[in-house]
């Protein structure tokens, strides 16, 4: 339906002959100019959509390739952005846009465009200005009829008499033409033109040709043949490469064949130049592959973060200079004297010590840091429920005793300078030095959980551990405890002169060693030790000696083994053998010939004892003994995953300790070159001696 400002016949009277398609123009001779009155209009019914009657039937549909031209209508009608036409040829609706000002006829093909004159009449109308200020057009008051004779049931709504347009402008010529396109079944309606306030329309042409070849081309927009030389001039310039021009290098090859066989020369390849290591890298540690290489790198930073700069200063510790006067002393201070980390790369190069053997403690520490509980202590059945873990490990202990495990756990820390006050571990020394004590019971026991066997075996290591810490540090705090401790094995004593299981009862030399070894520790703390406490376990060692002398067995009785003589040889060290006993040498020498490390016969027990005792007597023997299980010891470590830096339980005992007592001795024994003081040498730091040099035992 139409507006009521809609401007039915706002284009009554057009130009019809300039609407017509100038390529139509071309073929077809135009018709006089009429200049009487105005032919007959043709009629167009009004098209109501919503009406359920049959559309009324249009003019017969014309052939595209003839099209007949008939006289055109002088009347256009607008709906919204539509201007509403009737054909001139065959007088089919037409639908011309505004904004394309072109339509063809869908039934007989001729094409109409409009003049600027329609165009300005149309901008007129769509904005809904009916009184322009400017332009050649005057304004008729005149109200538009719609012709009776074709008045559609419908009656439009009225609108402004449409205004009547000065001749002159008709005579003009056409300077721009836009095109639109109709669509006669999207009009709602169609209006009739006025028959008698319009101007009479120039006559038109009898026949409307088809547009040549030629004005179709002409009629491609702008942007579009601009688009297509662009695409045309970018498909050439990509068909066309640049090429520098070089003088061609040529390359003269002359061989000669002669017929002499010659020998092939030999080419020293240039190998990596190695970092500066400061601790010693043995032959069999010596890389030979990229990997290898990139290993002992990574070992030699690992082995740093338990050893501190000799210019350091360390908290509750003395100047470095007083400590290489204390170890090259007759002062019992010397035992301890040697794992300060200051003096660490020192003591490590003069005992035998390497890279990868550092490398290794460090790594041990380091697994063990991250299995303790969250009260301070270490458990040798469940250590896999600590947080850290969250059971990803395997080879829990069968012993229940967290007494045992704590103990063993902090022994390896001591012994490379981590105590409760320095190192970076001392948060992990102190919560299990304090869970400890804590749980020590008024007369000194430190068997805690630990019940059945592993009773005195938890104490006496439990004892090694306070007196240690006390030794090293002098805190007061744990004098009291100490000695606690030391009275309670003086106390356990048998008769005999040995201890076992549990307090009082006759002794064996397992249970036998870790007593003694409490003592000597007491003792090197300022403790107070009975000597005939001393002196009893010496006659206990004598019945469980066989009669040479040289080799002992766990009880009386029994048959001797290469364990329990490592053992008894380390306590006759301690209660005053020396190395011209030939007892105690011949004993030694049998543990370097008849029973060396082996890999495929692990025994980590024998390995702590007897390492300790070579390591007492130096020369030879100990560095036979040395080169062999320092290599063991570092190949079976846990190299990856959550495990790596501990050592799979393997060997006699190892699964009643589990993975914590298998990890803790194989640390300590690998800390053999500055865990204690040799017994037998004294050590310079400031001169370069080698073990073999200064040993008494050759």
């Amino acid at each position: 339906m139409l507006a009521e400002g809609s401007l039915a016949h706002l284009f009554s009277g057009f130009d019809v002959g300039s609407m017509v398609s100038r390529r139509s123009k071309s073929k077809t001779p135009q018709r006089r100019k009429q200049t009487g009155a105005p032919g007959p209009h043709l009629q167009l019914p009004v098209l109501n959509l919503n009406s359920p009657d049959a559309m009324p039937k249009l003019a017969p549909k014309r052939s595209l390739q003839q099209p007949v031209a008939s006289r055109m209508p002088d009347t256009v009608q607008i709906d919204n952005e539509s201007l509403l036409c009737h054909c001139p040829d065959c007088g089919a609706p037409m639908t011309v846009r505004h904004w394309l000002m072109l339509a063809d006829c869908w039934a007989c093909g001729v094409c109409i465009e409009l003049t600027e004159l329609n165009r300005g009449l149309a901008k007129q109308g769509f904005s809904g200005d009916s009184t322009p200020d400017q332009g050649p057009f005057a304004r008729d008051d005149r109200s538009s009829r719609i012709d009776a004779k074709q008045a559609s049931p419908m009656a439009l709504p009225h609108t402004a008499p449409p205004r009547p347009i000065d001749r002159q402008l008709l005579k003009q010529p056409t300077q721009v033409e836009i095109a639109a396109v109709a669509n006669p079944f999207f009009v709602e309606q169609l209006q009739q033109p006025a028959t008698q306030d319009t101007v009479d329309a120039p006559p038109l042409p009898t026949q409307s040709a088809p547009r040549p070849f030629g004005s179709s081309l002409s009629d491609i927009p702008a942007w579009l043949v601009s688009l297509l030389l662009h695409l045309a001039f970018l498909t050439l310039l990509a068909l066309f490469t640049l090429t520098q021009d070089s003088p061609l290098e040529r390359i003269l090859l002359s061989t000669t064949v002669s017929p002499d066989v010659r020998e092939g020369g030999r080419i020293q390849l240039e190998s990596e130049d190695e970092p500066d290591y400061d601790l010693p890298v043995s032959d069999t540690e010596r890389p030979r592959t990229k990997p290898q290489r990139e290993a002992l790198i990574l070992a030699d930073q690992q082995a740093r973060e338990i050893r501190l700069d000799p210019d350091a200063t360390v908290p509750y510790q003395p100047p470095v200079s007083e400590i290489r006067r204390t170890i090259g002393s007759e002062n019992s201070q010397r035992t301890f004297a040697v794992r300060d980390p200051r003096v660490r790369v020192d003591m490590v190069k003069r005992e035998g010590g390497t890279t990868l053997t550092e490398a290794a403690v460090a790594r041990g520490l380091r697994w063990l840091a991250k299995h303790q509980n969250r009260d301070g202590s270490w458990s040798l059945h469940r250590f896999s429920r600590c947080d850290a873990c969250d059971g990803r490990c395997n080879g829990h202990g069968n012993v229940v005793s967290d007494s045992a495990a704590t103990s063993l756990s902090l022994l390896p820390f001591l012994g490379a300078g981590q105590t409760h006050l320095s190192g970076i571990y001392r948060d992990q020394v102190s919560q299990g030095l304090r869970w400890m004590v804590e749980n020590q019971a008024p007369d000194g026991d430190l068997r805690i959980d630990s019940r059945g066997p592993s009773g005195m075996y938890a104490h006496g290591q439990g004892a090694i551990v306070l007196c240690e810490a006390y030794a090293m540090t002098g805190d007061e705090m744990l004098r009291d405890p100490a000695q606690r401790s030391i009275d309670f094995i003086v106390e356990s004593q048998h008769p005999a002169g040995g201890w076992r299981y549990r307090p009082g009862e006759p002794g064996d030399t397992s249970v036998l060693g870790w007593q003694v070894m409490a003592l000597q520790s007491a003792r090197v703390a300022g403790l107070n030790v009975p000597e005939e406490t001393l002196e009893l376990s010496g006659h206990y060692l004598d019945t469980v000696m066989s009669q040479d002398g040289v080799f002992y067995s766990y009880q009386k009785g029994r048959r001797p083994t290469h364990v329990m003589t490592a053992e008894a040889l380390l306590c006759r060290m301690y209660s005053g053998w020396t190395l011209d006993n030939p007892e105690l040498k011949a004993g030694i020498q049998s543990l370097v010939e008849k029973n060396p490390p082996q890999r495929k016969d692990t025994n980590i027990y024998y390995w702590y004892y007897a390492t300790q005792v070579l390591h007492h007597a130096g020369g030879v023997p100990w560095e036979r003994w040395n080169l062999r299980l320092r290599d063991i010891l570092v190949q079976t470590q846990e190299k990856s995953g959550h495990q790596a830096g501990s050592w799979k339980p393997k060997g006699p005992h190892a699964n009643a300790g589990g993975r914590i007592y298998m990890t803790a001795l194989a640390i300590c024994t690998l800390e053999v070159y500055y865990r204690h003081a040799p017994i037998f040498r004294r050590i310079d730091l400031s001169r370069p001696e080698t073990i073999a040099e200064i040993s008494e035992f050759d």
